[in-house]
C-alpha cells in the first residue's frame, strides 16, 4: 500500500488535493486503484469505508473537513474489533389465531305449505246415546215415512172399520187407532213427533222426504192408501213408525219385514238391508234394547201388515219400544227422549242409502 501524507489546513483536505465537499467525496487512491491487478484486500476495504464515514461526517457537520486519521493509524485488519453485543432480540410473541367461527349454515326457510282449501262442513246432528254421525246423501233420494195412526181416527170408529185390501188378494180395516201409555200419552202422538223429526234431519242432510199424512189431528188415511204413497216412482225406502202396546213385563224395540216378498227377491234384499241398517242404528243410539217379548234378537218377520204385504219398494216397519213398559215410556213421552229416536231412525235411514 501507498503511504499518504496528511495535515490539517483550513479548507484543504488531503494534501495536494482539493478539500472534499459534500457533492465531490474523494478516496485515497491506494484504496481504489488496483496496479497489476493487486489483489482487493479486506484491508483495503476496511480503509474505503473509514474515508468515506469520515467524508460523511464532514458532510454533515457545515462542509467542515475531517481530518481522516493516517492509514498507518487505522487499526490492523487483522485485528478483531471489539464487536459491539447485539442485542438479543426480543421475540414478538406470535399472536395465537383464534379460528374464526365456523359459519352455521343459514337454514333455508321452510316453505309453509299451502293450507287446503277446506270442504266446506257440512252441519251434522251430535250423536246421541252412540248414534253414528248423520252424513249427507247424493243424488236427493226420496224416503217416505209413515206416521202410524192419526189422532182423528178415535172419533170415525166406523170409518176405520171399512175394509181395503191388504194385499195378496186379503182384506183388512181402514186403520186402527193405536195404543197409548198407562198415563194416556197416544202411540199416533208419538209416531208424528218422531217421524217429523226424522223429517228434518234427513232433509238437512240432502234427502227429499215425503209424509204419509200431513198432521196429528185428522183422520186416516187407511192402510192401502198409505202403502201406494210409497209405491209411487222414485221412492228409495219407505219406513213405517210405530210403538207397540204389549204386557208392562216386556219392553224393547223390534224391527218388522214382510215375509212374503211381495215385489220379489230383488226388492226383498233391499227391504232387509234397510231393516238391518235400522235395527242397528236404534240398538246403537235409541236407549232402548232389542225387543225383551217378541221375535228374535229384536227382529220379527211379519205376513199379515198391510203396508209391508202391499209394498213394491223397500220398506221396513218399526215397533220402537213398549208403551206399557215403564222403561220404555219414559224414552218415549220426553223430548229428549223421542230427539235421541229420530237422530238413531235417521241415522239408520242415512246409513242404508249410503251404501
Amino acid at each position: 500500500m501507498r503511504q499518504h501524507k496528511h495535515a490539517m489546513s483550513n479548507g484543504q483536505g488531503l494534501i495536494g488535493s482539493p478539500a472534499p465537499t459534500c457533492q465531490s467525496v474523494q478516496v485515497p487512491p491506494s484504496a481504489t486503484s488496483h496496479p497489476a491487478h493487486r489483489p482487493f484486500t479486506a484491508a483495503a476495504l476496511f480503509g474505503v469505508v473509514i474515508v468515506v464515514a469520515g467524508a460523511l461526517g464532514g458532510c454533515s457537520a457545515g462542509h467542515k473537513s475531517a481530518q481522516p486519521a493516517a492509514l498507518s493509524q487505522l487499526p490492523s485488519p487483522s485485528a478483531t474489533p471489539a464487536s459491539t453485543p447485539v442485542p438479543t432480540p426480543i421475540p414478538t410473541p406470535i399472536a395465537t389465531m383464534t379460528p374464526a367461527p365456523t359459519a352455521k349454515p343459514t337454514p333455508k326457510p321452510t316453505a309453509t305449505p299451502r293450507a287446503a282449501t277446506p270442504r266446506p262442513v257440512v252441519a251434522t246432528s251430535p250423536p246421541v246415546g252412540g248414534a253414528v254421525p248423520l252424513p249427507n246423501v247424493a243424488g236427493s233420494p226420496l224416503v217416505v215415512l209413515n206416521p202410524g195412526h192419526n189422532g182423528g181416527d178415535a172419533a170415525n170408529l166406523a170409518a176405520l172399520r171399512r175394509q181395503v185390501p191388504a194385499g195378496f188378494g186379503e182384506m183388512k180395516d181402514c186403520e186402527t187407532t193405536g195404543t197409548n201409555t198407562n198415563a194416556g200419552y197416544p202411540e199416533h202422538a208419538f209416531n208424528w213427533d218422531v217421524s217429523t223429526r226424522v223429517a228434518a234431519l234427513l232433509r238437512s242432510h240432502g234427502v227429499r222426504v215425503t209424509m204419509t199424512r200431513p198432521n196429528d189431528d185428522s183422520f186416516g188415511p187407511c192402510v192401502d192408501q198409505r202403502a201406494a204413497i210409497g209405491n209411487q216412482p222414485g221412492v228409495a225406502a219407505v219406513i213405517s213408525i210405530h210403538a207397540d202396546g204389549a204386557p208392562v213385563s216386556g219392553h224393547g224395540f223390534h224391527v218388522c219385514q214382510d215375509s212374503r216378498q211381495p215385489a220379489g227377491a230383488a226388492v226383498a234384499a233391499q227391504s232387509s238391508a234397510l231393516t238391518k241398517a235400522l235395527h242397528d242404528s236404534l240398538l246403537a243410539g235409541s236407549g232402548m234394547t232389542v225387543s225383551s217379548y217378541l221375535g228374535k234378537n229384536g227382529y220379527y218377520p211379519r205376513d199379515d201388515l198391510a203396508g209391508l204385504n202391499l209394498a213394491l219398494k223397500p220398506a221396513t216397519f218399526l215397533e220402537i219400544g213398549n208403551m206399557r213398559n215403564a222403561g220404555d215410556a219414559a224414552i218415549q213421552t220426553s223430548a229428549a227422549g223421542r230427539q235421541r229416536i229420530a237422530v238413531a231412525v235417521a241415522s239408520g235411514i242415512l246409513a242404508y242409502l249410503s251404501r
